[in-house]
């Protein structure tokens, strides 16, 4: 009894028979016009199903069932039309128009309580199923917005922990940790750069860009092993302290790989980031170190690491020696183009070159210190 039907029908025979069959099943509201039948489906609570004839005195049933269904409030309501013996024709019409069915007058009652009960077994279906994809794109938004909230945090957590364990290593050798800083910033400068090119647009993903400068600060992660009358002389290394001072590479790459294992986090940035540290002193010429590999056998991630690491050891004052000036710095690092250093890395760094001196001044050793 917990379901409505609205009879709108202009015959009182039709309407004590009609009425007499759904009683003992239904609640029912009955309109004797098409414009009170229109009235009585707005109301609330609505009807569940509306029964509605064909001819009317005022308007017929396809007007009143196109203006049912093309109100928002009223379209998901089903129609049923009654109609005689002569409108059989018009069947497909009042199907189009958005009915679900036809009944024919004079009304057989088992007929009719059949075709009202399929008919809202169906619009409860229709309900139930789009309550539960309701409630399943509600699931998955709160998950999706749930899901980004810890990839963020977790982004957070990554790149606050990169900077500390490179800082961890530059309190080694260096008064302040502006270096980490710059030298992140000037590759995040390089591979944005990098991304436009057509050598590297469609075959590198932005996000293996992102993740080179990200990793960038720990690049020299393995200086923590390098024992300090060889780190801090302030004079030149013997050949036996520099072959100590490069062990510094393998350091870092073995360290990083074995917080790779230890996570299981294969493919993440610290596969990235041991390159860095392992290769960073590679030279495009094949002069470099530890393994002395060339050109495009250099991962890219230690190539782009190798333009800001040099450039930014030049401006800087170690104790070994004085902070070369800006144009100066550049000036080496195009000397090495082809040599030293990735030419097409070389080519994106002279484009850039203002943007690469404010980074270099705005986090100077200098300005930190005041």
């Amino acid at each position: 009894m917990d379901r409505t039907t609205l009879l709108v029908d202009d015959d009182p025979a039709s309407l004590e028979i009609i009425n007499e069959c759904l009683r003992p099943h239904y609640q029912t509201r009955i309109a004797t016009s098409g414009l009170r039948g229109l009235e009585m489906a707005r109301m609330r609570p609505q009807p569940d199903l509306i029964l509605l004839d064909v001819e009317l005195a005022d308007m017929t049933g396809y007007d009143i069932c196109t203006m049912l269904k093309r109100d928002i409030q009223t379209s998901e309501i089903p129609v049923i039309f009654l109609s005689s013996h002569s409108d059989v024709d018009d069947v497909p019409h009042g199907l189009e128009l958005g009915a679900v069915d036809y009944v024919i007058k004079p009304i057989t009652p088992a007929i009719l309580l059949a075709r009202i009960r399929t008919h809202l077994r169906l619009r409860e279906t229709g309900e139930l199923l789009r309550n539960q994809n309701a409630h399943l794109e509600h699931m998955v938004a709160e998950r999706t917005s749930d899901l980004e909230a810890r990839t963020t945090q977790l982004q957070l957590s990554q790149d606050l922990t990169i900077v500390a364990l490179g800082s961890i290593a530059e309190t080694r050798d260096n008064e302040t940790g502006n270096h980490i800083r710059r030298t992140r910033a000037y590759v995040k400068l390089l591979t944005q750069r990098l991304a436009f090119l057509p050598s590297y647009r469609d075959s590198i993903a932005l996000a293996h860009l992102e993740m080179i400068w990200k990793s960038a600060p720990l690049h020299d992660l393995g200086k923590v092993g390098i024992p300090d009358h060889i780190l801090l002389k302030p004079g030149s290394l013997t050949h036996e302290e520099f072959e100590v001072m490069k062990r510094h590479t393998v350091l870092g790459r073995d360290a990083i790989r074995a917080a790779e294992i230890r996570v299981q986090a294969e493919d993440s940035f610290l596969r990235t980031a041991s390159e860095i540290a392992y290769s960073h002193h590679e030279r495009w010429d094949g002069k470099g170190y530890p393994e002395g590999i060339a050109d495009n056998d250099i991962p890219l991630s230690a190539r782009l690491m190798a333009v800001a690491d040099v450039y930014d050891a030049l401006i800087s004052k170690r104790v070994y020696k004085a902070a070369l000036s800006h144009d100066a710095a550049v000036d080496i690092i195009r000397a090495g183009r082809g040599s030293q250093f990735d030419p097409q890395i070389v080519d994106c760094f002279l484009e850039a070159i203002d943007d690469i001196h404010i980074i270099a001044s705005k986090f100077s050793d200098a300005s930190s210190e005041e």
